[in-house]
């Protein structure tokens, strides 16, 4: 393992991380503040990724798109509250669970019908194309960089919304007393709302960043749905920070694992063996990680309500 490699793959797990923190969130604000479970959170992902390749393709600028596929999530997450979610407050969570999951059908179909099942392609902007020479003689594309520059950004604004707002503060409340903070006079129906729509627009901004990465197609927010929801279970329910370390956690566990473990199996196993045994283990190990950090702190590292 030579340095320029720990530092490629090392930047790797950080733009995949942030890229699940975009995505995480909003997954634990909706959870923490109006206890949904949203399994449709990962539809979101790609209507944000469908819209900006779009908008980009149509208008060549990957700016509009960018915007136009978070506004696009926005609008469907709160169309979503309005229409779906909020009949689910007062059930039971396997009603939930039930509901989204339909959710997730009815959209996948919807964009196949809109955009066909053909997998579109974004290019990285022409401004983000070069690569950046960094300490040790690795190269890194310049456009990754961008996106943790995107994700670290989101988290100050986050957290300044959070803590030094009164919107973050109806929100805090939220998690702790939503029928106190509704006799006081707040609109609990808007903010549930508002909450619902900033995660959406969060996970539209991570799919129509990664749409320059990979293909965009029907059923690419799935995978990453289960990442983030490792990261909210890790990082404790409802909190931004605890999903942010969560999400770095799990992204660069989730990379360097896959790419150094058949390296380390390597040293003691034939090299088939040392493959197929680092790459199974290699998949597991977040898991691994999520398990031993339940066992010491079974509320999360940074539980919301700590």
């Amino acid at each position: 393992m030579t340095l320029p490699l720990f530092i490629e793959q090392l930047l790797n797990g950080v733009q995949l991380g942030v890229t699940l923190f975009l995505m995480a969130s909003g997954l634990t604000l909706v959870f923490g503040v109006m206890g949904l479970i949203n399994l449709a959170h990962g539809s979101l992902y790609m209507i944000g990724a469908f819209t900006c390749a779009t908008v980009t393709g149509s208008t060549g600028s990957f700016a509009l798109g960018l915007g136009a596929g978070v506004i696009a999530a926005a609008l469907a997450g709160a169309l979503i509250e309005w229409s779906v979610m909020r009949r689910l407050y007062a059930r039971d969570h396997l009603d939930q669970v039930l509901a989204t999951f339909a959710l997730i059908l009815i959209i996948s179909e919807g964009t196949r019908y809109l955009f066909g099942g053909a997998p579109l392609w974004l290019d990285v902007p022409d401004a983000l194309s070069g690569a950046v020479a960094l300490p040790g003689g690795a190269v890194y594309p310049l456009y990754r960089l961008a996106i943790i520059g995107v994700g670290l950004l989101v988290a100050l604004g986050l957290f300044l919304l959070i803590a030094r707002t009164r919107l973050g503060m109806q929100i805090r409340a939220g998690e702790s007393d939503r029928e106190m903070i509704a006799a006081l006079g707040v609109n609990i129906a808007s903010l549930y709302t508002i909450v619902f729509a900033l995660g959406a627009g969060l996970a539209g901004l991570a799919g129509a960043m990664v749409g320059a990465l990979q293909s965009v197609r029907v059923g690419m927010g799935e995978p990453v749905l289960i990442l983030a929801f490792v990261v909210i279970v890790i990082g404790g329910i409802g909190s931004i920070r605890g999903a942010l370390v969560g999400a770095v956690l799990v992204g660069v566990t989730d990379t360097l694992g896959r790419i150094f473990l058949p390296e380390l199996f390597g040293l003691v196993l034939p090299p088939s063996e040392a493959t197929t045994v680092g790459a199974s283990l290699g998949s597991m190990l977040i898991y691994l990680v999520m398990a031993v950090i339940l066992a010491i702190r079974p509320q999360g590292l940074f539980p919301a309500n700590a």
